[in-house]
């Protein structure tokens, strides 16, 4: 009987420890979901992996690439002739995408094989070719700014089309000629800068017109965020976009151009 009695507590003994483990770990799988459950984030929260509100794309440029992307004007150091690029993040050949104005090639034949950009390990900007080779290369001269040289063309000033100088209506004031592409004169007129009543600034047409500008019938302009705006009744416009200081482009671009041009 006591070696039963013995057995008996024995077991007792066990069953009791095993108890207080089995609550011992209990407890600490329950603090741990519980502590679990307080740091985890709102069903609809962001992964915290996720790019913020706002935050630009991850295109895999560097900040100073980055920097590159978007309008840009080029023009000669004079600043009398013009053209408008926009850099891309997309890949090219030797870099990303360059679009250049159609009319680039006519103010700057190099422009004309220009499709890719590229900066360099000393920070120097590269216009390349359809094969990666450089065109044009470029230094910063200053933030917002870059300059270059060719012997054929001169010294280039590439700088972003917010810092670029804006034409006032006191350097656009004065004789003009419409033609459409490189054809001859098809009308002439004269911008003054003086009120032609709310609707921008005195224009008079000259003997002769050709019929496609009378029908449009201009009779003001105006300048507005860099583009000529020629004016006709019941609030009809034809829009410019400068090629250089005497040569303005009718925007959007057609096969068959039209041109104001200085007289």
């Amino acid at each position: 009987m006591s070696t039963s009695r013995f057995a008996i507590g024995r077991a007792a003994t066990v069953l009791a420890i095993l108890a207080t483990v089995a609550a011992s770990l209990y407890g600490s799988v329950a603090r741990a979901q519980d502590a679990q459950s307080q740091n985890a984030p709102p069903p609809n929260a962001p992964s915290p992996t996720a790019s913020p509100p706002g935050a630009p794309p991850q295109n895999g440029l560097s900040d100073a690439a980055n920097a590159i992307v978007g309008a840009w004007e080029f023009s000669n150091a004079d600043h009398d002739k013009v053209c408008r690029f926009n850099f891309r993040a997309d890949a090219a050949p030797g870099g990303f995408r360059l679009d250049i104005d159609k009319n680039c090639p006519n103010v700057f034949p190099s422009t004309k094989d220009m499709v890719a950009w590229a900066l360099d390990n000393y920070g120097s900007l590269r216009l390349l070719d359809s094969k990666g080779d450089s065109v044009v290369e470029l230094t910063e001269v200053e933030n917002g700014m870059y300059d270059g040289f060719t012997p054929e063309e001169g010294r280039y000033i590439l700088q972003t089309a917010a810092a670029a100088p804006v034409r006032s209506a006191d350097d656009m004031a004065g004789n003009w000629a419409v033609a459409r592409g490189a054809g001859k004169p098809i009308c002439g007129l004269t911008l003054a800068n003086r009120p032609a009543g709310a609707d921008g600034l005195m224009l008079t047409l000259k003997p002769g017109c050709d019929a496609l500008v009378t029908r449009f019938g201009p009779i003001a302009w105006r300048m507005d965020q860099g583009e000529l705006v020629l004016i006709a009744p019941r609030g009809l416009t034809w829009q410019f976009e400068e090629n250089d200081a005497n040569t303005w482009q009718r925007v959007p671009e057609t096969p068959d151009p039209i041109l104001l041009v200085r007289q």
